[in-house]
């Protein structure tokens, strides 16, 4: 990658490239064009930093294991002879240090590597396409190429009543300076997902709704059983349901809901909206500059990163694709390296990694199941719970499973789901079995250390052929 692309020489305008937005991927096309000798404007409003490190990936996750904290305590007696307590003493100083967090990673990994890197000269302002290029603050900044990177928000709900309801957003509901006594969370996704079991792990009651089922794109059974999972928590979670009407009640909100045809109310101190994210498009005049949009306002992009507009790239949210930090800042690496010279590069997104951080955790990677079969393979599939895996059992936590998904004809592994505690740090072993091309009867016959999660890979992929109960440790 490093010696596909170069800036070209003597490209008209002040700047080889002009990146619009300062978050993760800005920030990946910034510093990628720079390293390559050249001249970048990187357009950024508002705070510094985009999604990840403000409001999202960094400040949710400190949180999460926070509650996660709680909770080890209050399991402890899950080991004989053991019995353990943990308690939250104070909302406010926990919301303090998640901000002191999020503030000294934004200074250390955005604003102060601007001054680390001579070619990037960081200009404040709201930017919008024209004819002639780039208009920024009333003036026309001239580059050779632009890059698009302007992420997403939350977007809100299509519920009856919501526009005259307060809701909190993921956003604002980790700014609240007071725990929440009890709450509403509308959405199965994964931001619902963490946020509601954040919450209830807190000592707040948690009522978790969705149309379809938890975590749609995953596995059923991991779905089925992350919804056990939080049950066990003490979250009340519906599914399947319709969303009638939401309002204003006395002391906090209430949201009419119909169910297998039957009337009900739910009602909270407080809702959280987490059914999805918009991406940022409405402020940059894509339309009148012919760049194509999606019907939810996402940028259409090519495997190049190209628009539908000449010389104009778009990377990360804003695309509506693969909506991962580390993917965001992968595409507009490539989207950088293209406009500078050659649109020599791929976006790949075929083993593209996958996290939810609930407890357990899920993570997948390639195809599910049913995508295996649309995609027309014959497939078969291995189920292994986590009561036969060793390291469940001597952790005394055998919440959780691995299934794994091969063709039926070539034995090539197709896609790996996994819920299981710290089931996220398996997940890349998968990754490369799948890049790889590996089947299941080689990942089988691999060496992994024994006693850890990622050793379930392995017994999964014997289940295929064999039954793994009958084996005695480390027989495979």
């Amino acid at each position: 990658m490093s010696d596909c692309c170069t800036p070209e020489a003597g490209r008209a305008g002040s700047y080889d490239l002009a990146v619009v937005g300062a978050g993760s991927a800005g920030f990946s096309a910034a510093i990628t064009a720079a390293e390559k000798g050249a001249r970048v404007a990187l357009v950024g409003h508002g705070t510094i930093g985009g999604t990840c490190v403000n409001v999202g990936c960094v400040p949710s996750k400190t949180m999460i294991r926070a509650a996660e904290a709680l909770h080890a305590g209050r399991a402890a007696s899950r080991f004989a002879g053991l019995v353990g307590e943990a308690h939250l003493t104070d909302w406010t100083d926990l919301i303090a240090a998640k901000d002191d967090l999020v503030a000294g990673l934004r200074q250390k990994k955005y604003v102060d590597l601007i001054a680390a890197y001579d070619g990037i000269n960081y200009l404040d302002g709201v930017a919008r396409l024209s004819g002639a290029g780039l208009a920024l603050n009333g003036d026309t900044l001239k580059a050779g190429s632009i890059v698009l990177a302007t992420g997403a928000s939350p977007a809100g709900a299509d519920i009856p009543g919501l526009e005259r309801t307060p809701y909190l957003t993921s956003t604002t509901a980790l700014e609240l300076t007071e725990l929440p006594r009890s709450l509403l969370v509308v959405g199965g996704g994964y931001i619902g997902c963490e946020l509601a079991q954040m919450f209830a792990r807190m000592g707040t009651q948690v009522t978790l709704v969705t149309r379809d089922r938890l975590l749609p794109g995953a596995e059923p059974e991991i779905s089925a059983a992350l919804t056990g999972n939080l049950r066990d928590d003490g979250i009340t979670v519906r599914t399947g349901l319709a969303y009638r009407r939401i309002g204003l009640a006395e002391g906090g909100v209430t949201l009419e809901i119909e169910t297998g045809g039957r009337q009900d109310v739910i009602a909270a101190a407080q809702v959280l909206i987490a059914t999805g994210r918009r991406p940022n498009t409405a402020e940059l005049g894509l339309p009148e500059a012919d760049v194509t949009l999606t019907p939810t306002g996402a940028i259409v992009v090519d495997d190049r990163m190209r628009t539908s507009r000449p010389r104009v790239y778009a990377a990360g949210d804003v695309t509506g694709r693969d909506q991962f930090v580390y993917m965001a800042a992968h595409g507009a690496k490539i989207a950088a390296l293209n406009a500078l010279d050659g649109d020599c590069l791929r976006y790949d997104d075929s083993a593209v990694p996958w996290v939810v951080f609930t407890d357990p955790q899920v993570a997948g990677v390639g195809l599910s199941e049913a995508a295996a079969r649309v995609a027309g393979h014959r497939v078969k599939i291995s189920v292994l719970p986590l009561d036969q895996l060793p390291r469940a059992l001597a952790a005394r936590d055998t919440r959780g499973l691995i299934k794994l998904v091969a063709d039926a004809d070539s034995d090539r592994l197709l896609g790996a789901q996994i819920l299981a505690p710290e089931g996220a740090d398996s997940i890349q072993t998968a990754v490369l079995a799948i890049r790889h091309g590996m089947t299941a009867a080689a990942l089988g016959e691999t060496i992994f250390p024994y006693l850890t999660t990622v050793e379930g890979l392995k017994l999964a992929a014997q289940g295929f052929e064999r039954d793994v109960a009958k084996l005695s440790c480390c027989a495979g």
